[in-house]
């Protein structure tokens, strides 16, 4: 998106209705911001059987496939980078820490995060299942070692997040 001028100011609302998530850019390419955490995205499915009965699935960690689709290759794709994790800080700043949508624009980013869980997780696994939950581990990046200085001690606090179960419809959404 260009930098606030007259027009995009007065036609904000109509143009970030087109813009955001899928279009969206930003002037980190130009001066990016060193991420300070390493994120590990994974889902589970709730589906309920025959009998009635719930079954949850195993954890399937989606940012392992992400990696997998970057690593070795020369040229990988943006989404294969950033989506999810750009899905992720969206939703992170539009919640906050309660999962609770308090803006049309919170709760877009929440179905756009569901929808990439659900795309990824359906092309990896066979079977119907009528919600999702996300989990987010949290840990922090050791900042590099410097040649005079001994490498500090990193915080090794990691954070583990459970996201609310989501409901999906039968076509994925």
């Amino acid at each position: 998106m260009a930098p606030s001028n007259q027009i995009s100011q007065r036609y904000s609302q109509q143009i970030n209705a087109w813009i955001y998530p899928l279009f969206e850019q930003n002037w980190r390419l130009f001066a990016p911001d060193p991420e300070s955490v390493s994120r590990q995205v994974s889902v589970r499915t709730e589906s309920i059987a025959a009998d009635g009965t719930r079954q949850t699935s195993d954890w399937f960690d989606l940012t392992a496939v992400d990696d997998a689709d970057v690593q070795h290759n020369a040229f990988p794709s943006h989404t294969a980078q950033n989506m999810l994790r750009r899905a992720w800080t969206s939703y992170l700043e539009s919640h906050g820490n309660d999962d609770q949508a308090h803006s049309a624009r919170a709760l877009m980013f929440q179905e756009y995060l569901r929808n990439i869980a659900v795309e990824r997780l359906t092309a990896h696994q066979r079977g119907t299942f009528q919600a999702i939950q996300l989990r987010v581990v949290t840990r922090p990046i050791e900042p590099p070692a410097q040649p005079s200085h001994p490498r500090p001690i990193a915080k090794t606090s990691v954070d583990t997040r459970y996201l609310p179960w989501w409901k999906v419809a039968p076509n994925g959404n």
